[in-house]
């Protein structure tokens, strides 16, 4: 079988699994989450482990059992949050250039630099939840019905829960804004993991031509992601369509720097008798309190340099 046989084969079998994945997680239960997170590694290990035409593939065939089985419109949501994300991140991952290009050794090959994954993973997120965001008419009024159906079920269990008119109104407008930013940083964690578990099963059966990257030494975000940031807190302050990509924006890129402030711990702890009851105590502070968040972000924002995967040999391909 030759390598583009095998290629349309193994994106194939990718986007019926991807598909399934979906539409699974679109029957309310339990393990819809864990299904609709899932979704991405199929096609990130299709790209990961075998070529870009394997992730084209499998996108394409999962976006047409989906619109036959649910909607068209179902579709072309799953596509530009989940299946083309993954597409591009595993494209991105497999880009290398010779390093004696950036002054490196001869024979050595540079690969796209993680920073930068990273970064196009909240750029995909924030582009994917705009465009839905558009094409379902997001805004007060889809709002205002999914609080009330809240309320509505917090009722039904609990007759004395009775809120007033101006708390309503005050939770409509969190809701407004929180929304689209907790959405957009759900999302990036959730397509990051799934690049993580994708890399590691490529590279444990042998497929894989990245080698394994040193996340807490290498996962910063470039300046231009601070540059994003800032562009979204001040379009936050306005009010309609331009607030909300702006808290989508702080949503995204805001989250890209609290992991990279935990990288960071990561990497400064190495070595230190005391890492792990270190790290302990930030993961459950930051679970039970989040004020943590905070400080984990400004800590990414403090550092933002840019460090190179290199090996010894490997594709040629140019970024």
């Amino acid at each position: 079988m030759t390598q583009q046989s095998t290629s349309l084969l193994v994106g194939l079998l990718a986007g019926v699994s991807a598909a399934f994945l979906l539409v699974s997680a679109g029957s309310p239960s339990g393990l819809s989450f864990f299904l609709f997170a899932a979704a991405a590694l199929p096609v990130l290990i299709a790209g990961l482990g075998w070529s870009n035409l394997a992730s084209i593939v499998a996108v394409v065939c999962a976006m047409a059992i989906i619109a036959l089985t649910t909607t068209p419109q179902a579709a072309l949501v799953s596509a530009v949050t989940t299946l083309a994300p993954a597409a591009w991140i595993a494209h991105l991952s497999n880009l290398a250039r010779p390093a004696e290009e950036i002054g490196g050794p001869e024979g050595g090959v540079i690969w796209y630099p993680l920073s930068d994954i990273f970064m196009n993973i909240a750029a995909c997120v924030c582009v994917g939840l705009v465009a839905v965001g558009l094409a379902t008419g997001y805004g007060p009024e889809f709002i205002g019905e999914l609080v009330d159906v809240f309320v509505t079920t917090i009722k039904d269990s609990n007759a004395d829960y009775q809120p007033s008119a101006e708390g309503l109104a005050e939770m409509k407008q969190f809701f407004l804004f929180a929304l689209p930013a907790i959405q957009a940083a759900m999302w990036v964690l959730i397509l990051f993991a799934g690049w993580y578990v994708a890399s590691a099963i490529v590279r444990l059966s042998g497929r894989s031509k990245r080698p394994k990257d040193d996340i807490p030494s290498q996962l910063r975000v470039p300046r231009l992601g601070a540059l994003a940031l800032a562009a979204g807190a001040v379009m936050s302050f306005s009010g309609g369509g331009i607030g909300l990509i702006g808290w989508t924006l702080v949503g995204a890129f805001g989250i890209c720097f609290v992991v990279a402030g935990f990288a960071i711990a990561h990497h400064r702890t190495r070595g230190k008798p005391a890492r792990g009851l270190l790290l302990s105590a930030a993961y459950l502070a930051t679970v039970i309190f989040t004020i943590p968040l905070g400080f984990f972000l400004f800590l990414g924002l403090f550092d933002t340099a840019r460090t190179l995967t290199a090996t010894n040999s490997g594709p040629r391909s140019r970024p």
